[in-house]
Parts: C-alpha cells; sequence; structure tokens
C-alpha cells in the first residue's frame, strides 16, 4: 500500500494527496489521508458533507474541478463561491503547511468521490496539464470504486440482475419513453408490474443515495419553501423533503444531475445538503400535496367517500356492480370534477385510460395538443368512473364489447358544454374519451395570426361572388375557427349565408346553422342539396368526406355560390390529388378551386416567462436553410442584431414554458397555370413546385417566420410538421 501511495505521490508530482469515497448516506464524503513523510504511519479518518464551507465539500456538491493557487486568500475563494472556505483543522492537526490545491471529482455516471492533491513539488502553481493528470487518475479510481462497490452500470440494472425485466424489455422501455415521453419508472409499473420499491432500490444500488419511498401526509419543512414556486419544482423534479437551513434534506430523480444541484445550492443557500433518490412521481405527488390548490388534492376526498360507500348491494340480478356504483353520489362527483377541471385548464380531449392488470386507471387531458395525466383512479373505480360516462352520454351501459358513440349538453362553470364520446373497449377494459366542445363566437379573421401575404390573400378570395374555398388540415388544427373567421368577415345583410356542421361549434347572428345528423340520414350532401333550393350566396359545408358531397359543392360553387369547406389532408398540393382521387372532373374542379389554406396549431411560449437570447450562428444557419436560403431574405430579418426566446416555466404556464397556440398556413391559390395542371392531372411535385413558384409559402416556412416572431420554438414547430 505504501509503495502504491508513493507512487501516486510521484506520479503526480505532489507532496500530499488524500482520497475521499462517497459515503452512502447521500450526505458526505469520507477519507483516510496520510502525508509524504514515510515516517508518519498515522491515519487520520475525516467526513465532510455536501457543502460550499469546505473545497472537498464544494467539488462533492458541484461535481466540478477546482485548481486554488493559495488557499489562504480569501478572495480566490470567494470568487469561486460566496461561501466557499478552506477547512484547515485537519491540516494543522497534522502540522501541514498547504498552499496550493487541485481537487477533482471521481465519477463514472455518479459521483463515487473526491481526489485532492496538496503542493507541487518545487512549491510552484498548479497548471492546466497537472489538472489534466489528475482527472486521469481520478478516472482510473472511479473505475476500481465501481468494480469494488460492484455498484451497477445503469439505473435500472439491478432490475435486470434481479430478473425483475430482460435488458431486451428495458431497452424497449427506454425507446418508448425517448419516443412518447412520460418516465421509466411509471413504464416499468405500468407495463411491467414493478413494484416502486424494487425501482427505487435499483435507483439507490446506482446512485449510492438512500432512496426515500412516499409517505402520504408527510410535512414538508415550510421553512426551506420560502420565495420557491412549486410550478419551479414540478419542471425540475426536486424538493427540499426534510431538514433545516443548517442541513437541508433534498428529495430528487437524479442525484448526479450536477447542474440541477448547483441550481438548488443557489435557490435554498443551505450550509449543508443530504440527498435522497425518489421516483418522479412520487416527487411530484408530494409537491400536489404541498399545493392546497391543486386538482389532484380535491380529487382524494372524492375516491375517499368511494371507499366509504364501498361495498354496494345490487337490486337487481341484471343490474351491474358499475351501474349501481355509478349512480352514487361520490362517482357522480368524480365524473363532474373531471370535466370541470378539464374545462378549466382548456383541454380539447379528455382520456379515461383502464390500468393493466390491477394497475390504477389514467385519466388525461390534451392541452395545446399535448396530452398530460390529470389524476390516478384506483383499479376499483375506473369502470364505475365509465359507466357513469356512458350512463351521460345515452350508451348502452351493458354492452362492453363493441364500441359505441353518443354524446350529452352540460353547463359547466355558468357555459353550456357539449361532449362528444367515444367508448372502445380494450384487453385492460373499457376506454373512453371524450371531446369537449365548447359553443363559442366566431374569432375574427384578423386575429388568426395569418401572415400579411396569406390575409390579404384569403380577404381578396372570399371577396369573389362564387367558387371553392378550403381549408385542410388534421382533426383539431383549428379548422372550424378559420372558416367561422372567414364567415365573420363576409357575413353582411346583403348577403346569405347558410351552414352546415356536425357539430355546431360556433354561432354567428345572420347565419342559417344546420346540424347534420346522419343516423336519420340527414347528411351533409342532403343538407348542400336542400340549400341550393333556398337561395344562398354562401355554403359552409362542414366536410367533402365523399364523392357525392365534393361533387354538389363544386356543382353549387360553378352556379354562382361562394363555398367553403374543409377536408383532412396534410397539404395544400396534397388536397387536390386527394380531390381528383375522389373521382371528381377535373375541368369542373379546376375552374372552381380558390384556393386551400392547409394549417396546424404550433404551442407558443408563455408571454409572462419567455426569455429572449442570442442565437448561435448554427441555430440561425439552421433555421434559415429550412426555411429557404433564396426566400429568407423576404422576412427581413437583421443577423446582426436577431434575438430568439425561449420558455422557461412559471405559475401562469404550469411550469411547461407554453401556453395556448398559434396558426401555421399555407395557401395554395387557383392561378392559371395550377388549373391548367390540374385539368391534365399532374403529378403532387410538379403541384407543389407550382405553387411555391405562385407564392406559396409552406407551413414550415410560416412556422420558421413565427419562430422569428418570437412567438414559439423550432421545437414546437417539429411537433406539428415533418423535419
Amino acid at each position: 500500500m505504501k509503495e502504491t501511495e508513493r507512487a501516486l505521490l510521484d506520479l503526480l508530482g505532489v507532496r500530499l494527496f488524500t482520497i475521499y469515497q462517497s459515503v452512502q448516506n447521500g450526505k458526505e464524503i469520507l477519507a483516510s489521508f496520510k502525508g509524504g513523510d514515510p515516517e508518519d504511519t498515522s491515519t487520520t479518518e475525516i467526513r465532510v458533507p455536501f457543502s460550499p464551507t469546505s473545497l472537498a465539500g464544494y467539488v462533492a456538491l458541484s461535481q466540478r474541478a477546482l485548481v486554488i493557487k493559495n488557499v489562504l486568500d480569501q478572495q480566490e475563494l470567494l470568487d469561486i463561491h460566496p461561501r466557499l472556505k478552506f477547512d484547515r483543522r485537519f491540516s494543522d492537526a497534522k502540522g501541514w503547511a498547504v498552499k496550493s490545491m487541485i481537487v477533482v471529482p471521481i465519477k463514472d455516471g455518479i459521483l463515487l468521490g473526491v481526489l485532492q492533491l496538496i503542493n507541487f513539488v518545487g512549491d510552484r502553481d498548479f497548471s492546466k496539464t497537472d489538472l489534466k493528470h489528475a482527472m486521469m487518475v481520478s478516472q482510473m479510481l472511479a473505475k476500481q470504486f465501481r468494480s469494488e462497490l460492484q455498484s451497477t452500470q445503469g439505473p435500472y440494472d439491478y432490475l435486470v440482475q434481479k430478473n425483475k425485466i430482460t435488458s431486451k424489455e428495458l431497452d424497449e422501455v427506454q425507446r418508448k419513453v425517448a419516443l412518447y415521453g412520460g418516465t421509466v419508472s411509471r413504464v416499468l409499473i405500468e407495463d411491467h408490474g414493478i413494484d416502486a420499491d424494487s425501482i427505487g432500490m435499483s435507483l439507490e444500488y446506482y446512485y449510492r443515495v438512500p432512496y426515500m419511498k412516499f409517505q402520504p401526509g408527510h410535512t414538508l419543512p415550510t421553512e426551506l419553501f420560502e420565495n420557491i414556486g412549486v410550478s419551479y419544482l414540478r419542471k425540475n423534479l426536486w424538493l427540499p423533503i426534510a431538514g433545516t437551513k443548517e442541513e437541508a434534506v433534498i428529495l430528487i430523480d437524479d442525484p448526479s444531475d450536477y447542474q440541477r444541484i448547483m441550481e438548488i445550492q443557489g435557490v435554498l443557500n443551505a450550509r449543508n445538503y443530504a440527498f435522497r433518490v425518489g421516483l418522479p412521481e412520487h416527487i411530484l405527488q408530494y409537491l400536489r400535496d404541498d399545493d392546497g390548490g391543486d386538482t389532484e388534492a380535491g380529487f382524494d376526498d372524492v375516491f375517499s367517500r368511494l371507499e366509504e360507500q364501498g361495498n354496494v348491494e345490487l337490486e337487481s340480478e341484471e343490474e351491474s356492480e358499475e351501474e349501481n356504483l355509478a349512480a352514487t353520489s361520490a362517482i357522480i362527483q368524480l365524473v363532474n370534477r373531471v370535466i370541470t377541471e378539464a374545462d378549466r385548464l382548456g383541454a380539447s380531449d379528455i382520456h379515461v385510460e383502464p390500468g393493466k392488470e390491477n394497475a390504477p386507471g389514467v385519466v388525461r387531458i390534451r392541452v395545446d395538443g399535448v396530452c398530460r395525466e390529470l389524476l390516478r383512479v384506483p383499479r376499483e373505480h375506473t369502470s364505475a368512473l365509465i359507466a357513469r360516462i356512458k350512463v351521460i352520454s345515452r350508451l348502452n351501459i351493458a354492452e362492453r364489447r363493441l364500441p359505441q358513440d353518443g354524446k350529452c349538453k352540460l353547463k359547466v362553470r355558468g357555459k353550456k358544454l357539449e361532449l362528444r364520446v367515444a367508448t372502445i373497449p380494450t384487453v385492460n377494459g373499457e376506454s373512453a374519451v371524450l371531446r369537449l366542445l365548447a359553443a363559442g363566437s366566431a374569432m375574427p379573421l384578423a386575429k388568426l395570426n395569418l401572415s400579411k401575404p396569406n390575409y390579404d390573400k384569403i380577404v381578396e378570395l372570399s371577396a369573389h361572388p362564387h367558387g371553392l374555398l378550403l381549408v385542410v388540415g388534421p382533426t383539431g388544427s383549428g379548422k372550424t375557427t378559420t372558416l367561422h373567421g372567414v364567415l365573420g368577415y363576409i357575413n353582411t345583410p346583403d348577403r346569405k349565408i347558410w351552414t352546415a356542421e356536425d357539430p355546431v361549434e360556433i354561432t354567428q347572428p345572420g347565419l342559417q346553422q344546420v346540424q347534420v345528423l346522419p343516423k336519420i340520414n340527414f347528411t351533409f350532401a342532403t343538407a348542400m342539396r336542400a340549400f341550393l333550393r333556398a337561395d344562398p350566396d354562401v355554403i359552409l359545408i362542414g366536410e367533402m368526406r365523399d364523392h357525392e358531397t365534393a361533387s354538389i359543392g363544386i356543382e353549387a360553387s360553378l352556379t354562382g355560390h361562394l363555398v367553403l369547406s374543409t377536408l383532412h389532408t396534410n397539404s395544400a398540393p396534397e388536397t387536390i390529388t386527394r380531390l381528383l382521387d375522389l373521382g371528381l372532373d377535373p375541368v369542373n374542379f379546376s375552374d372552381a378551386l380558390l384556393g386551400v389554406l392547409a394549417q396546424r396549431l404550433m404551442r407558443t411560449l408563455c408571454s409572462k416567462c419567455k426569455e429572449s437570447y442570442k442565437p448561435s450562428q448554427h441555430e440561425l444557419d439552421h433555421l434559415i436553410d429550412n426555411y429557404g436560403p433564396e426566400q429568407f431574405p423576404e422576412l427581413g430579418i437583421d443577423l446582426e442584431t436577431v434575438t430568439l426566446n425561449r420558455p422557461v416555466g412559471c405559475e401562469e404556464c404550469g411550469g411547461t414554458g407554453y401556453k395556448g397556440r398559434t396558426g401555421i398556413h399555407e395557401l395554395l391559390t387557383g392561378t392559371h397555370e395550377l388549373r391548367k395542371m390540374i385539368y391534365n392531372k399532374a403529378d403532387l411535385d410538379a403541384m407543389r413546385q407550382q405553387a411555391l413558384k405562385d407564392g406559396m409559402r409552406t407551413l414550415k416556412q410560416d412556422g420558421i417566420s413565427k419562430i422569428f416572431m418570437g412567438l414559439s420554438d423550432y421545437k414546437q414547430l417539429l411537433g406539428v410538421v415533418a423535419e
């Protein structure tokens, strides 16, 4: 051992060194250190807490290397951290005269210890080369420590060792999370039935930090929550779980994330720190419980009442337990609360999903186009929740083998709301999706955030007395809102406007609006024929979903009427080929077409917390290349002074950094050249190129222009258009 120590001293060219090992209590490092004097055989054991008040403790906390010229120069230490000090108790006890130091973390994915080098032989200052050598030694020590501790290589490898899951299954879980979001722990629990404590033990083995299981009713330290927003903690997945300003105990999902550790230190400013590793779901649950106004806390009372109502006696043999429970006041209140909360949060859809085997059911909501979890429902109450939904939407509660569709009208928070309900049987039980359709007024055309060229062209096209104008895009892309914006613009006393919709979501005075009812054979085509006998000037048809409806629409537009409609297609040029594939006459179609507006809804940055920054040249080049270098100058961007915006997160946006959505558009107009190509049934690429020549800008180009306007970022654009 002495030979090894002497070899290290000679290799590093230092007088003294200390090797600290992390202790598995999550709050300190431990060292037994010696000096270079061969006669000195004594060993001193010291424990250093994770703290900015000592050099080794600061490096353990921040996982950053330090090179100190003079440890007694307090200003040099203050320049690193306002509370950093040199703890001289141990050097004084050994009689060492310490001046310069290199302190580096020993890490292999996680912190395993700290290496401290003291006083270079020759008394010169440590150089960058010395630091490089120290880092190389620390890497060798990390491999040795990892081997001695028999620590796992990944956070979930312990589960593979214990045959809870195979390596292939674990890889698939991680791939699924990378693609679709969520957390590895949640997928392991829900899809593979692994209990939370086993996952926690796996994290403990890897991070060498104690796992803290969820403790309902645990009281959080209010002193440590001063001036910290709950939404910030939710976004960053940590919280002070116990302790005081003297020693704060931090629960975090990844104790190796040194950037967050340093941020925690800046936020809390405690003297010492102890860390615990926890599941993300448990951290969020603590924060929900602590937030008095949080949604889930309100649901807990409903669940407790359901437990009290417990076993319901069946009134008849034909009546199921779900039917009985669906009629209890607690389940009624639960459904009402789910719908009310979804409406309050601005959700467009509610998803009620059964869990696998004994796993709880999940209620998710789609807000601004993105699904997020609202609450978890105990397995024994999930079927009753869906049964209640079927009752209010007048579906057959006894039929669980076939998909069903229904609807109901409610008054929520003083406003009328229509729910479109679809239930689908799955291998785990019935799943339900509720589309929330709030009756509202039309949004003015000028508020739709169309680019100036697109706005001017839409105004021009809508002024035509006859022709066909289409708005296309996937479900939920705002097509109806856009069409009603156009109708609102042209809705004058001298025009008779008929609309056929399914459903009627937006109402406007001056319009004759009709709800189609396919069940009684009152279809879009039937409505169109009726409108043509009712002296129309403008006709809005909800969707051209078949040849018959499209043919009547073309006929109407050629006989002196302005026809507006929608189609589910991905782009404006693709719409033309889709309608030709339906069997429309290309001559009539080309004569009728005024234009096609394709659109998507892109999430926007929260106006309360977004921050501007100077983009790198690489980022600018990427945006310019995607917009098109030849067309980019038309945006009038000064590349020397341009700034972009990025998300931060605040209470207003729930910590996400995003709030609301804006439209991005591409407008194809029926120019003479394009009409000739439609007549000749040209291929899609040729029509797209012609549309670009005619001035069309793609969805991606419009999205990039709105990124430069500071409304969103490239990540959100990629969420709605292809790379």
